[in-house]
C-alpha cells in the first residue's frame, strides 16, 4: 500500500479495509460533541498554543483509538491488554475517520493510535502543507519514521518504533500461473513479457505504486485495469478464474490461500514503507512505562500473524479483542485470565 495518497489523504480510496465508511451528518456531529472536538477541529493546532514541550506524561486512564476496520481493532485490542497487563485502565474507542481521530489524539481525548509509518507521514504532511503537497512517504522505513517523527512532534505526538508487521500493497497471481511460469517476483513476472491484466481499484491507473509503477520499475506489460477493488472477492475470483493475471491486495491478507492465489515479491521495493506503529499523545501517553508496555508487541507481531488475526476475524468471525487476548497469552506477553 504505497502511500502515493493524493488528498484528500484523509482516507485512502484504493484501500476500502483501511478507509473510514464517511459518517453520516448526524452522526458527525453527535462524534464531535462527544470527543468534545465541535470547536477544537478549527480551533488553533497545538503548535500555536506551545502544547509540545510537555513532558513525556503517565496517564493512568488511557483511551486507545481504532479507526473501525479490523485490523485497526485488533490493534487497538493489543495495545489495550498490553498496558492493562502494566497496570493502566483502558478503554477504547472506535472512530471511523482520521480528520476526527487525529484531532482527538493531539488534545488527548484520545492517547494512543495504531496507525501505518508513510500512510500517516503523508496524511500530516497534507495537513501541514496542503493537499498537492508531494508525498513524504518511501520504501525507506528509517528515513519515513525521520519524516513522520518530524511531522508529528509538533502536534504533540510521539511516534513509538516500528516493529516487524506491514502492511503494504501487494500483488498476487494464482499459484499454477506462478509454477508454469517460475515466478516468485514482480521481477520474474516482468521478464517473461507477458501482457498482463491487473484487477484493482480504479485510482490503478494512475498511481504511482499501481500500473504505471508496475511498468516503470519492473517493466511489466499492463495492459488493462479491471477496476473490481482492492483485494476484493470478485477480483480474486477474476484472478482465479483467468479473467484477469494479477490481483492488487495487501501483506496481510490472509485469504489468498483459498483462492489459489501466491503473492509475488516486491525485490525492487515499490511499496512505501508501511509499518504498524503506535502513536501516542505526547502529554498523556508518552512516559516510558507506557513505551516499554506497547513495544513488547514489536518483538513477536509479524506481517503473518497480522494476517492471520485478521482471518480469524473476518472469516471465522470472532471478537477481535478475544482473539487479541489468546494471541498475547500464545507469546506470554500477558497471564491467562
Amino acid at each position: 500500500m504505497n502511500r502515493r495518497v493524493r488528498v484528500n489523504r484523509y482516507v485512502r480510496a484504493d484501500r476500502p479495509r483501511r478507509s473510514a465508511r464517511p459518517l453520516r451528518p448526524l452522526g458527525v456531529l453527535l462524534l464531535l460533541l462527544a470527543l468534545g472536538l465541535g470547536s477544537c477541529v478549527a480551533g488553533p493546532s497545538l503548535e500555536e498554543r506551545g502544547a509540545v514541550t510537555t513532558e513525556p506524561g503517565d496517564s493512568r486512564h488511557l483511551t486507545v483509538g481504532s479507526a473501525g476496520f479490523t485490523e485497526s481493532d485488533l490493534l487497538a485490542q493489543l495495545y489495550a491488554l498490553l498496558l492493562r497487563d502494566a497496570g493502566y485502565r483502558t478503554r477504547i474507542l472506535s472512530v471511523t475517520n482520521r480528520e476526527l481521530y487525529e484531532p482527538a489524539l493531539e488534545r488527548g481525548q484520545i492517547d494512543v493510535v495504531p496507525e501505518y509509518a508513510a500512510t500517516f507521514a503523508d496524511w500530516l504532511n497534507a495537513k501541514v502543507h496542503g493537499a498537492d503537497a508531494p508525498t513524504v512517504g518511501s520504501p525507506d522505513l528509517a528515513a519515513t519514521m525521520t519524516v513522520l517523527r518530524a511531522l508529528a512532534a509538533p502536534r504533540g505526538l510521539t511516534v513509538l518504533d516500528p516493529g516487524r508487521a506491514v502492511d503494504q500493497n501487494a500483488y498476487a497471481v494464482t499459484a499454477a500461473f506462478a509454477a508454469e511460469h517460475r515466478l516468485k517476483t514482480l521481477s520474474d513476472l516482468g521478464a517473461t513479457g507477458l501482457p498482463v491484466r491487473l484487477a484493482a481499484g480504479d485510482e490503478c491507473v494512475r498511481r504511482p505504486y499501481c500500473a504505471p509503477g508496475l511498468r516503470k520499475v519492473y517493466g511489466i506489460d499492463v495492459t488493462a485495469v479491471d477496476p473490481r477493488g482492492v483485494g476484493t472477492v470478485p477480483a480474486k475470483q477474476a484472478v482465479r478464474d483467468g479473467t484477469d493475471d494479477l490481483l492488487l491486495t495487501t501483506t496481510t491478507d490472509a485469504t489468498l490461500d483459498a483462492f489459489g492465489l501466491v503473492l509475488l515479491a516486491d525485490d525492487k521495493r515499490l511499496q512505501n514503507a508501511d509499518y504498524v506503529v503506535p502513536v501516542v499523545n505526547r502529554a498523556r501517553a508518552g512516559g516510558a512505562r507506557i513505551v516499554r508496555a506497547l513495544a513488547r508487541l514489536n518483538r513477536v507481531l509479524t506481517t503473518e500473524d497480522l494476517a492471520a488475526l485478521d482471518t480469524q476475524v473476518d472469516v471465522r468471525r470472532l471478537l477481535p479483542e478475544d482473539v487479541a487476548r489468546a494471541y498475547l497469552q500464545a507469546k506470554g506477553l500477558i497471564g491467562g485470565s
